[in-house]
């Protein structure tokens, strides 16, 4: 990977690039510098196209006539024949949601840890490796870019999960558990308004169980009777009760009496 670093600080530079010194599994070719974002665009343009620039690790607030020139910078990288992948890496954390709107693999705040910029960097080899396979005749790889994604914030890192790999979302006191196969993350949003920006996202369909927790329908395996469930509503949980089976963590959320139909009618169509 060819990594261009794109921060007014020096400091912040010489960081970036000792830290990728410590990286002898990364394939990195080489790693450049830009004090500005005219510069870093100068030398966007300047690539030759069998080498172009594959990453940007990119500041927000930098010197220009815009306050965020990252931002505008990222926007910009829209019209280059071969945009590279952007990490922005900012000592604010403000502008996390902004920045995956412009498509951005990740979003690291200052000081930067090693093994977050490893992290990082890593997506970005997957990205790359990603691309290259997409261009194969007859790859599927190139159905995957277009899939829906949700942005969601956990314990300060903004994450963006691919609506096929989301199983559940319960709402559990003051926290809502977002399930894939691989993380469980607890989010500080109401079941409310994520099921709002599901239906707003398109992609697959989830089905509300519970007043509490929404199911992927194509992670569904069963709807079936459970002892120790008992009457949601009733709060009463030594008794039988309905709950879904979800695959591949083989976990059962609790049905309730007011939304049984419906979840058999989802599972039925």
């Amino acid at each position: 990977m060819r990594v261009l670093i794109v921060d007014d600080e020096a400091l912040a530079r010489l960081r970036l690039r000792s830290l990728m010194q410590d990286m002898p599994d990364l394939p990195l070719q080489a790693v450049g510098e830009a004090g500005d974002a005219d510069d870093a665009l100068r030398q966007l343009q300047a690539a030759p196209a069998h080498e172009p620039w594959d990453v940007l690790l990119l500041d927000i607030r930098m010197p220009g006539p815009a306050r965020h020139m990252g931002l505008r910078l990222a926007s910009a990288l829209r019209g280059l024949l071969q945009p590279p992948a952007v990490v922005f890496v900012s000592a604010h954390a403000d502008y996390a949601l902004a920045a995956f709107d412009l498509d951005a693999v990740d979003y690291l705040t200052k000081p930067v840890r090693r093994e977050r910029l490893h992290a990082a960097l890593q997506r970005v080899q997957q990205r790359l490796a990603a691309r290259g396979a997409a261009s194969l005749p007859g790859s599927p790889a190139a159905a995957l870019a277009d899939l829906p994604v949700l942005v969601v914030t956990d314990r300060g890192r903004v994450l963006r999960l691919p609506l096929p790999e989301v199983l559940y979302l319960k709402a559990e006191q003051k926290y809502v558990t977002v399930r894939t196969a691989a993380l469980s993350l607890l989010l500080d949003e109401p079941l409310a308004e994520l099921e709002a920006r599901l239906a707003l996202l398109g992609g697959p369909p989830f089905i509300r169980v519970h007043r509490n927790a929404l199911v992927a329908r194509h992670a569904v395996r069963a709807l079936e009777l459970r002892e120790g469930l008992g009457s949601a509503e009733a709060g009463d949980t030594g008794g039988e009760g309905w709950a879904v089976r979800v695959a591949p963590v083989d976990e059962w959320l609790a049905v309730s009496r007011r939304q049984l139909a419906a979840v058999r009618a989802a599972l039925a169509g």
